[in-house]
């Protein structure tokens, strides 16, 4: 029997929080939560998931700083982290820069539609290290989803999900 990959889902908002559960479960993979910095990087620490899904605006400690801590020890580097946020992707240079491999809005998440585009890029996210490739293996380029249109938004900026080289990131032995 395979066992199930892991996910660590941050998310503060309650009603998110548990959608976003949903989607996972009901698409095959065991998922973790927290609803704040703290608990995140107790859970991350003690049950080391596969991935970890990571807003960036959260109570006790803020996302940055979660990010900063997971890559910052050798317990958690290696976890690839898909920053998952309602800020616009002005931050996305700089989380690429801290070791996220993926950056998703919030605004993208398509509740009504089961999340295809989150499922996808987990899914191609763990798809990369069970291929050895581990996160360096990731592709610089947007993911163009069927029916989809990518391009500026009517506010003029870029909203598109895109996977992003991560920093720091060493592929880890699974055991689990």
């Amino acid at each position: 029997m395979l066992a199930l990959k892991s996910i660590l889902l941050v998310e503060d908002s309650r009603f998110l929080r548990k959608a976003i559960e949903q989607v996972l479960v009901r698409a095959g993979y065991k998922v973790l939560t927290a609803g704040d910095g703290e608990e995140a990087l107790r859970i991350a620490y003690s049950r080391i998931p596969h991935l970890i899904v990571l807003d960036m605006l959260l109570p006790k400690l803020g996302g940055p700083e979660v990010l900063q801590a997971l890559k910052g020890s050798a317990l958690t580097a290696h976890i690839p982290v898909i920053v998952l946020s309602s800020l616009s992707q002005k931050n996305e240079a700089k989380l690429k820069q801290a070791g996220a491999v993926a950056y998703f809005e919030k605004s993208k998440l398509e509740l009504d539609q089961h999340s295809a585009s989150l499922l996808q890029i987990v899914k191609r996210t763990l798809d990369s290290i069970a291929d050895g490739g581990g996160a360096e293996g990731s592709v610089c380029a947007p993911i163009n989803l069927p029916g989809e249109q990518h391009g500026n938004d009517h506010d003029g900026e870029r909203s598109e999900l895109r996977m992003v080289p991560p920093a720091m990131t060493q592929p880890g032995n699974r055991t689990h």
